[in-house]
């Protein structure tokens, strides 16, 4: 009989419940060239996986089951620390006997998995990508092999992505809850993105195994094609006098945070990991140091940004996180999503908008005011004008409108009105 591997950390789900949620696994060596790894999760139970020693510093990922985190165990769907020992020990002595001179096959848990530790060990952003693996592709592709992958099941999967109501925030322990899925254009534009931004994910990983040999053959995935024209979303943006009046209603601490973002264009995440040395008054520059893309930038403030983030960083030691909320304590992960809804609220921003509008509209009054598309993109940490072309193409100051606006001609016929337009 194996020999039990006891863990203080992993042994009970009371011990698991104090690690952190992470992407990660958490690895106990069980047996030599056998690893047994625990995934701590948010709102749901952990997944135990096995890993699986090939040589060469390379190493076979495999899911084994959900963790007794919120249930009892049954040794079958939901396992304990000790019956995850005991599968992870079946499987290396199954895939010994099966798999004697050759690779082990790969699964699509294994390929995905693969891929984003690839994307976090470059200093690459993975944290989207995960949440969307774990919710995604994890339960519906995660187990089976990538080699019998075809191109009729992956677009079901894309197909009914699209159709699957939205997500909403949910406590952790509780059922997932969802909104009310709309069927109006708007919405189901916003479900085949975000699907397509799932299958790029998918494909993005099983593509990097592919070119490692892994799998034979790329043509099953590469025949399943995104959804076409819905990635045009209308950017919306605030006009000045909406932003004086979201930053007036703002509470205080989150006042700064708002302020920061109009004043960079900056996304949350970048924002809330920024410490005081990151500003410079020299030369009237902010450092992005940990970014979406794992490229790090320097974002030039005008005169009005540099004096906010002087005033921000003023009398405070350089490591110290730059913006934090009004208890003292710092911004975390959807942290922004009440008090914005709450400041939209108090100045009659209708209908509300999201953090991430803030960065929008940065961009849009810069085009507007004449700034160059290539500045912005630098300032947003775009590679290329791509991206902004896309969006803000359209409000730049441009020889067709200029031209349309001096020569087309006038008839005559708006009614008068002495109904004006307030800020």
């Amino acid at each position: 009989m194996a020999r039990k591997v006891r863990d203080k950390e992993l042994d009970t789900r009371e011990a698991r419940s104090k690690l952190k949620a992470r992407g990660k696994p958490y690895w106990r060596v069980i047996e030599p060239g056998l690893h047994l790894g625990y995934r701590r999760l948010k709102g749901r139970a952990g997944t135990w996986s096995a890993r699986h020693y090939l040589g060469s510093q390379q190493y076979q990922l495999e899911a084994i089951g959900t963790a007794d985190d919120l249930s009892d165990p049954d040794g079958v769907a939901i396992l304990s620390y000790w019956d995850a020992q005991t599968k992870a020990r079946e499987r290396m002595v199954r895939r010994a006997h099966a798999t004697a001179g050759r690779t082990p096959p790969l699964t699509v848990w294994a390929a995905v998995e693969a891929y984003l530790e690839w994307l976090e060990s470059n200093r690459k952003s993975a944290y989207d990508a995960r949440r969307r693996a774990e919710a995604f592709i994890y339960p519906k592709l995660g187990d089976i092999e990538c080699e019998t992958l075809t191109t009729d099941a992956l677009h079901k999967w894309h197909v009914a992505l699209a159709k699957e109501a939205p997500r909403v925030r949910t406590k952790p322990g509780a059922k997932q809850q969802h909104r009310v899925f709309s069927a109006d254009e708007e919405a189901v534009r916003r479900r085949r993105a975000s699907a397509n931004r799932v299958l790029t994910i998918l494909k993005a990983a099983l593509n990097r195994a592919w070119r490692q040999g892994k799998i034979s053959s790329d043509a099953a995935w590469r025949r399943v094609e995104p959804f076409e024209d819905v990635d045009a979303a209308r950017v919306r943006y605030m006009t000045i006098a909406e932003a004086k009046r979201l930053i007036n209603a703002s509470d205080p601490g989150f006042r700064d945070l708002v302020q920061a973002a109009l004043q960079t264009g900056g996304r949350y995440g970048e924002l809330i990991r920024l410490r005081c040395h990151d500003f410079n008054s020299d030369t009237g520059t902010l450092a992005i140091r940990q970014s979406k893309s794992g490229k790090p930038r320097h974002v030039v403030l005008t005169n009005e940004g540099a004096a906010l983030f002087a005033q921000l960083c003023v009398g405070r030691t350089g490591g110290e996180i730059m913006l934090l909320r009004s208890d003292g304590q710092p911004w975390r992960a959807s942290h922004q999503g009440r008090p914005m809804l709450q400041a939209c609220k108090r100045a009659k921003i209708t209908p509300p908008i999201s953090f991430h509008a803030l960065r929008h509209s940065w961009a849009s009054l810069a085009v507007m005011n004449g700034v160059p598309l290539l500045v912005v993109a630098k300032n947003l940490g775009h590679s290329d004008t791509r991206m902004v072309e896309r969006h803000y193409g359209h409000l730049a100051p441009s020889y067709v409108a200029d031209a349309i606006r001096a020569g087309a001609p006038r008839f005559g016929t708006v009614p008068k009105s002495n109904v004006r337009q307030i800020g």
